[in-house]
């Protein structure tokens, strides 16, 4: 039985978290794309904060596999149960997707597949290789599940060699089982090193905050996410998508996000995003350089 006393609600927004309107003519153009091509992005799904400044930088997250997880994480608002069949063609579409909106870096995920014997890898690497053939100067980013840690599954990953490959580990150790009920702390870690010692140039991983974690923890999960030789760490706040999940037990100030990003950059990692509205793909472009 998860220890519920950890997480208490608080309703209430500070100022910090007010999210500016998306502008400029490069939103307005994408936006008109995705309307017209019903093009499927987390961006607009999601309605994520960062869009507007992503889209006018040429970022876009992608979602393939569906949008039914397997899992049942405890923060996710996407929904659970039994996923439709694979679509073959899914590959091609988000190639097309991605050249009809011109994009010039594009981050892809997908839900987790465990109903998948592959787990999903293999329209993972097809995706990356028509995203190649169409799209050849587009960079790429791959947010990855942990496809159990069955290795086979994620050296197809490693294989076609995007530019950088990512796996959040979400949440501090203690607080793993509550709010990732189905993956397990270690295994990301495992993952994520693996990774590195496969050859894989830049590996990425991200952690939110509010759900009851102590400085200290957050301060262990950066030591051990650095150990693991990620270069790349993304620190955000944890925001509850319906009532059915996870309360936020506290908004992080934003010079306690700087205090973080300060600990993460004099461990050694490469680049280190932390801010309240900080997501996995934020500024995913400058990761490259």
């Amino acid at each position: 039985m998860s220890d519920k006393s950890v997480i208490t609600p608080r309703t209430k927004k500070p100022e910090w978290l007010r999210v500016k309107l998306p502008v400029g003519k490069k939103y307005t153009d994408l936006r008109g794309l995705v309307d017209k091509y019903k093009l499927n992005t987390i961006c607009t799904s999601g309605s994520c904060p960062n869009m507007g400044e992503c889209w006018g930088e040429g970022t876009a997250t992608f979602m393939i596999l569906g949008n039914i997880c397997t899992r049942s994480c405890g923060f996710c608002g996407v929904k659970t149960g039994k996923p439709e069949s694979v679509e073959w063609d899914e590959p091609e579409k988000v190639a097309r997707s991605i050249h009809l909106m011109k994009i010039k870096h594009a981050v892809i995920t997908s839900v987790d597949r465990d109903d998948l014997k592959d787990g999903g890898s293999i329209i993972w690497a097809e995706t990356v290789e028509a995203i190649r053939r169409t799209n050849p100067s587009t960079t790429l980013e791959t947010l990855i599940p942990d496809f159990r840690g069955i290795k086979t599954n994620i050296d197809r990953i490693v294989k076609v060699a995007p530019e950088v490959i990512s796996h959040n580990l979400e949440t501090v150790r203690r607080l793993t089982r509550e709010v990732r009920i189905q993956a397990q702390y270690d295994r990301s870690l495992e993952v994520l090193e693996y990774l590195k010692d496969s050859g894989q140039k830049r590996t990425k991983s991200g952690i939110m905050l509010g759900l009851g974690e102590k400085e200290e923890e957050v301060i262990e999960t950066l030591n051990d996410l650095y150990k693991a030789k990620v270069d790349i760490v993304t620190i955000g706040q944890y925001l509850q998508p319906s009532k059915q999940h996870l309360p936020v037990h506290e908004f992080i100030k934003p010079e306690q996000f700087e205090k973080y990003k300060k600990i993460g950059l004099n461990l050694g990692f490469r680049y280190v995003e932390s801010g309240a509205l900080v997501r996995s793909s934020y500024r995913a472009e400058k990761h490259l350089i």
